[in-house]
């Protein structure tokens, strides 16, 4: 994982409070980091409403990425950075309007900021679905990471 080419687009990569409620942002298991979904909220970005409605696709697609941020940010909180070797797998939730159904174009926003960050590695296996998201959060992303062996 390249923290400099997150700088570079904007982002600090500090790591994020572990303890979430009654739950962890990010677990580790063996050789996989487990993120907790996180939600398009930092700094001053909180984006929430329907996409398709509320959203237009390139809100959503900045909405999906600040996500993947935040999933980063939670695995930082379990490992350091130089012990992520890639993404294994984003599973991407998008807060969908009657009738939205390009939710694979949205979850391109955490998709192609991973794959900057990663440069170099393969891009992962991915889902992307359309649903009712808890809070009328515009995207959800959760994150499956491989630490080097």
């Amino acid at each position: 994982m390249d923290l400099n080419i997150a700088r570079k687009l904007g982002y600090d990569l500090s790591p994020a409070p572990l303890q979430v409620l009654s739950f962890h942002a990010a677990t580790r298991v063996g050789s996989l980091i487990f993120t907790s979904g996180q939600i398009p909220s930092l700094g001053d970005v909180a984006i929430k409403g329907k996409v398709g409605d509320d959203i237009d696709l390139a809100t959503a697609q900045k909405a999906a990425e600040v996500c993947a941020v935040n999933c980063l940010r939670a695995a930082l909180a379990v490992a350091d950075a130089d012990e992520i070797e890639r993404v294994a797998k984003l599973v991407g939730m998008v807060n969908v309007a009657p009738g939205f159904n390009d939710t694979s174009s949205v979850i391109n926003g955490a998709t192609d900021f991973l794959n900057s960050v990663f440069d170099g590695q393969p891009s992962h296996a991915r889902s992307a679905v359309g649903m009712v998201l808890p809070g009328d959060w515009a995207v959800e992303v959760e994150l499956v990471l491989a630490l080097r062996q």
